[in-house]
């Protein structure tokens, strides 16, 4: 899988979603998925300018629901990591029951779990920072509920490969799988694998009927564990060069819209802080993911180091950036981001918030 960085190539990937296929293919392997996801992602594209873009095709709201609703899971995610902070790095609902280690198995990290599909999976993802949203399922599950292994340590190890990598999303959607945000532990046995990515093998640790998961035992290939030391290889940073008569635009890791502001005269820079990083460590694919998407905006300078030494060369001069979790250390004008609906707060449930939000978007 090869990801387009052009904004021009980007746009028309929305154009050329099919809605109707996405929502009965999505969990295959060969689905009609719209691989919009490092683009939103990433900030190139807000929820809202999808759904508007599509809007504009004249397609029905009822047609496209299940897109829209999977648009949706990324703005909850959002607002409850903007509620619950650092929070979403702990159990959030419930703790974890029966856990055995905080690190990962090492059959996961080296693709050798023994389940075909899922080491084929894991290579994909280190090729090319890329994995179908069920086999992301598939490995939380095999890491936290067969391996028992407390869930933080692997998602990290998933969020530094993924070029989609949204830190709000995949920490909660481990935690999903874990139970520790949902009523129940997720589990998905071979026949359940086999289907969706069309498989044959049997005779697997995963072999068994849904009702054995609570008593698996782990499998000996899965009982090492380690844990893994991730470094984020930021790039050089450029001499920055700041007009003194016109803003600082701050782009970062989750905002990279072409879009923002486009007709204002500004120093438009993208910030790559380490402590950042540091936190939540990336690999150098995606890294120059980032690099290559930036160069879709004008003017840009790339700045390596922390914001107050940014604001420090800025004196004087107006700092405006976009709202994130991640932001809350930043100083100066802060702009909302776009939105897919005016729902916003911490919902116990994806469908509490859902209800409102389909009410707005079908009435638009």
């Amino acid at each position: 899988m090869i990801f387009e960085t052009s904004t021009a190539a980007i746009l028309q990937k929305i154009d050329q979603i099919d809605p109707v296929a996405y929502g009965k293919s999505r969990n295959y392997v060969d689905g009609a998925v719209s691989h919009l996801s490092p683009y939103i992602s990433r900030g190139v594209l807000s929820t809202k300018l999808v759904f508007e873009r599509l809007q504009v095709r004249g397609i029905p709201f009822s047609s496209m629901e299940k897109f829209v609703q999977e648009l949706a899971w990324r703005d909850y995610w959002q607002q409850l990591w903007i509620a619950k902070g650092t929070q979403i790095n702990t159990d959030l609902k419930s703790e974890q029951l029966e856990v055995l280690h905080r690190a990962i198995p090492e059959a996961i990290v080296k693709g050798t779990t023994g389940i075909q599909l899922i080491d084929q999976g894991i290579q994909i993802l280190k090729d090319t920072g890329h994995l179908h949203n069920h086999m992301r399922m598939y490995l939380a599950s095999i890491a936290c509920n067969i391996a028992k292994s407390h869930w933080k340590h692997p998602a990290e190890w998933m969020y530094y490969h993924l070029l989609d990598g949204d830190w709000a999303s995949n920490a909660l959607s481990w935690q999903w799988v874990a139970g520790t945000n949902s009523n129940k532990k997720y589990f998905a046995n071979q026949d359940n694998i086999n289907t969706f990515f069309y498989g044959s093998q049997k005779g697997s640790f995963l072999d068994v009927p849904y009702e054995a998961f609570e008593n698996i035992p782990c499998p000996e290939n899965l009982r090492a564990s380690i844990v893994v030391d991730f470094k984020t290889p930021l790039p050089a940073s450029d001499e920055v060069s700041l007009l003194p008569e016109r803003p600082v635009l701050l782009y970062n890791y989750y905002n990279l819209d072409p879009f923002w502001r486009k007709d204002e005269a500004a120093n438009r820079i993208l910030l790559l802080e380490p402590s950042v990083f540091e936190k939540h460590p990336v690999s150098e694919k995606c890294i120059d993911f980032v690099i290559k998407l930036s160069k879709n905006i004008p003017g840009i300078q790339v700045f390596v180091g922390e914001f107050e030494n940014l604001a420090k060369q800025a004196l004087g001069q107006q700092l405006i950036f976009k709202e994130h979790p991640l932001n809350k250390h930043y100083r100066g004008t802060q702009d909302d981001r776009d939105w897919l609906s005016s729902v916003k707060g911490d919902f116990p449930s994806f469908f509490r918030f859902w209800k409102p939000c389909k009410k707005e978007l079908k009435n638009r």
